[in-house]
């Protein structure tokens, strides 16, 4: 029989007891812990493979110290050396020590780790799923516009109901703040079209007609429009980062605890303010794509501003202002019951907060290019 010390520290002192082909005992003195077991076990396996014995004992007589890191270490080592038909025994093991070992599941240690196998979803589970989200989110949708339907009736029956202090307060943020972006773009765009335009028209003598297209086109088309765009991205994206972080903060359930019906008290205020601004900021996108479209006349035409004002009178038709201001109404109801719905269907965090925000600009965005296309078909019939 041979004895040798194999390892000793300031913590730990691994020694070792036998010979080759015999049984082996490692005595282990000291501490037993994370920061010691790593190297004494790594120790062990070298001694194993060089001594290649008959049998192992860890005999922790001389352990003053022994934590649960050390006991599943210790036991991790057991077992490996069980699984190659070595016999391991551990001797010596005081009585708080062996309760140690005794949380140690072996059977836990033993098992690879449950790893989730991919599954490849197939086209027809993908087509599934959309049906299913497309079906759930119809049945969201109608849900809320029933609710927001009844919520309008009743504030239209009881008006003194009606929160107009948040109705005032939107139709400035929406309308008042927006005057200056709305007004800019309308500008620029009248500008674009007509200098665009008398590319194709002043070559045949046609500049004067450069005032009835940018009349019409801005009127019954692009004013409507790029006010729609424009308020989606400032006041539909809004209202759904607002809703949508009340909701996530529990505000709007505390609304519904405390007998304020949701709907009434913060859809209807901002559908109002949008049907009430709108068509104004509409009219007004009206004036300044027409002024663009003047500047370019008088500067660049050589058109006079009695002659470019006539020719837009005479072009644009009491009926054009209308169609533009129908389609106006129809926009605000887009934006505004847009941004409320996606900010209440929110449900997880700022992360919701900011994915309903985007849903609300886009899809207003889709519907108000949908509804604007059918409006042209069915116009263009009537």
């Amino acid at each position: 029989m041979v004895s040798f010390v194999k390892r000793k520290d300031s913590n730990v002192k691994l020694s070792v007891v036998g010979s080759l082909l015999s049984p082996v005992v490692f005595a282990i003195e000291g501490t037993m812990s994370l920061d010691t077991m790593g190297r004494v076990t790594a120790e062990m396996k070298s001694h194993v493979r060089e001594m290649r014995p008959s049998k192992l004992t860890i005999d922790c007589a001389g352990v003053k110290y022994f934590d649960n890191a050390a006991a599943l270490m210790v036991s991790k080592f057991k077992k490996d050396m069980e699984s190659v038909g070595l016999p391991v025994e551990i001797v010596n093991l005081s009585e708080d020590s062996q309760k140690i070992m005794g949380l140690i599941d072996l059977r836990i240690i033993s098992d690879s780790p449950s790893v989730p196998t991919k599954h490849a979803e197939s086209r027809v589970e993908g087509i599934g799923k959309l049906a299913v989200s497309a079906v759930a989110e119809f049945g969201n949708l109608m849900t809320f516009l029933g609710g927001f339907i009844s919520a309008l009736g009743y504030s239209i029956l009881h008006p003194k109901g009606i929160r107009w202090v948040d109705v005032a307060s939107n139709m400035k943020r929406i309308g008042v703040q927006g005057l200056p972006i709305v007004g800019l773009i309308s500008f620029l765009v009248g500008l674009i079209i007509a200098f665009m335009s008398s590319l194709q028209l002043k070559p045949l003598g046609g500049n004067i007609f450069v005032a009835s297209l940018v009349g019409i086109a801005m009127v019954k088309e692009l004013a409507p429009l790029m006010t729609a765009i424009i308020v989606a991205g400032r006041s539909g994206s809004a209202f759904a980062a607002e809703i949508g972080t009340m909701v996530v903060n529990e505000e709007v359930d505390a609304l519904v605890i405390m007998g304020f019906d949701p709907m009434r008290f913060l859809v209807v205020p901002r559908v109002l303010a949008a049907f009430i601004v709108v068509p104004i900021l509409t009219l007004y996108a009206d004036l300044f794509g027409l002024a663009g479209g003047l500047v370019v006349g008088v500067m660049g035409l050589d058109l006079t501003l009695i002659a470019y004002i006539n020719q837009t009178g005479s072009a644009i038709a009491l009926s054009d202002i209308g169609t533009g201001l129908i389609k106006s109404l129809v926009f605000a109801a887009i934006i505004s019951g847009i941004g409320c719905y996606q900010g209440l269907k929110v449900k997880h965090g700022a992360e919701g907060v900011g994915a309903a925000t985007t849903s609300a600009v886009v899809s207003a965005i889709f519907f108000i290019v949908l509804s604007d296309s059918i409006f042209a078909v069915v116009f263009h019939y009537l």
